[in-house]
């Protein structure tokens, strides 16, 4: 098993296979730094994209966000393949994006604690003065509604591994959320229809990318198609 931090290149990725880092709604690039590391060390170029989540819709966020950073990684003529790994909204900005466009080299994709069915939290507090200041346009867009986008956009069509946690520091968000959750999502709203494998995590939303053990089985999952058992 290696150590976190150890330099471990795989010689048939180096060079060859670029992943794109999208963090979720109100947050940075930061936040996806510790995971940008660990893919470097296993040979991955890697593009840990900042976008303004806040600023605008899914769809606009969409374009610019994975547009943008498609052409980084393909600056370099030897990228043969495209992997995405995505936190929370991250995961609805791939999935917007797929649905209107191709990708001819996408690999695999890997989402952390994304509100794939939507977040009931949204339902509830969506409403409430400064909600929209907060979490912008494009939060609003994140509810459990047929018409909000996360619904709206049908099962996964690509191979796909998502990891989610069932801890929580915010037990008031969670008594909004039925079943069993990270504080954001339930387990039920994470699963995607198509998805190829599903796992949880003793973790909460907010700090699920930096965690060794989700690191390390998103790695497997690029790697493999599969989260290790």
């Amino acid at each position: 098993m290696s150590v976190p931090g150890q330099t471990i290149i795989n010689q048939e990725i180096a060079g060859k296979e670029c992943v794109i880092l999208l963090h979720g709604l109100a947050r940075t690039s930061v936040s996806m730094n510790k995971l940008e590391k660990r893919l470097q060390q296993h040979g991955y170029k890697v593009i840990n994209y900042d976008y303004p989540s806040r600023k605008a819709t899914v769809e606009e966020l969409s374009e610019l966000a994975i547009m943008d950073a498609l052409h980084s990684c393909e600056q370099d003529r030897a990228i043969a393949t495209v992997h995405f790994i995505t936190h929370s909204m991250g995961g609805i900005l791939v999935r917007q994006y797929l649905a209107r466009h191709e990708c001819p080299k996408l690999g695999r994709v890997v989402m952390l604690s994304p509100p794939n069915r939507g977040s009931e939290i949204i339902d509830r507090l969506a409403h409430l003065p400064g909600f929209r200041f907060i979490n912008g346009l494009a939060g609003l867009q994140l509810g459990t509604g047929e018409n909000d986008i996360p619904k709206s956009l049908g099962p996964a069509n690509f191979e796909l591994g998502i990891i989610t946690g069932n801890r929580s520091i915010n037990l008031l968000l969670s008594c909004l959320i039925p079943g069993r959750n990270d504080g954001k999502v339930s387990l039920q709203s994470a699963q995607l229809e198509g998805m190829s494998d599903f796992l949880v995590l003793p973790h909460t939303h907010p700090f699920i990318m930096k965690s060794d053990t989700a690191i390390r089985q998103s790695i497997h999952f690029l790697q493999h198609g599969s989260f290790q058992r």
